[in-house]
């Protein structure tokens, strides 16, 4: 009797390890730590830089079984910026991304896999009223760090390339390169399991 009551008890200590151990983490993305940047060829000579100001996301990091891990980013398309004016209203016009018809540019991932040094991420990008699913690999998000304290935090970057035309964004085609780099670099916070 003595030996099935250790059993289950080393039993029952066992599998509280594992669902520690295996518990997968959920972050907010934090904008004030973190940038989505991009650029686009300009006839052919060089490159416009722009930025999104303002943006959210939730991320889910599941170490033990990364295909349990989850990306989603929200952006608003009026938070646009090449440090122009003029160009950025006429970025968020019909023409180009038409922020009031379409005021959200989004990304949910639908699968992940663990790669060295990160995550392989497949997922729907939302623009124009365009859906189309894009992969890309996260570095980063195995380092968890605590700024402020009592903040656990971890980070992730990424570089890819989307094409404009592929979500009907097709003015000026002579002028402007249809390959857009993007750059990401996003710190989040950690989110507390509710009390």
């Amino acid at each position: 009797m003595t030996m099935v009551i250790r059993q289950i008890t080393l039993a029952t200590i066992l599998v509280a390890c594992v669902s520690v151990t295996h518990g997968a983490d959920t972050y907010t993305v934090d904008p004030v730590h973190s940038s989505i940047s991009f650029m686009i060829s300009h006839v052919g000579i060089s490159n416009i830089h722009g930025r999104f100001n303002d943006f959210s996301g939730k991320i889910t990091i599941d170490q033990a079984d990364p295909a349990k891990s989850s990306f989603a980013l929200s952006i608003p398309m009026e938070s646009i910026d090449t440090n122009n004016v003029k160009r950025d209203e006429h970025l968020r016009a019909p023409d180009y991304f038409n922020a009031k018809q379409f005021p959200t540019m989004s990304f949910q991932s639908t699968s992940v896999a663990a790669v060295d040094g990160g995550f392989k991420v497949t997922g729907d990008l939302d623009m124009h009223g365009v859906s189309k699913p894009v992969s890309f690999t996260l570095k980063g998000g195995d380092k968890v760090v605590e700024f402020p304290k009592g903040t656990k935090r971890i980070g992730l970057v990424s570089t890819f390339s989307i094409r404009r035309s592929d979500f009907g964004v097709n003015a000026e085609p002579k002028a402007l390169g249809d390959e857009i780099p993007i750059f990401i670099g996003i710190e989040a916070a950690k989110t507390e399991a509710a009390k």
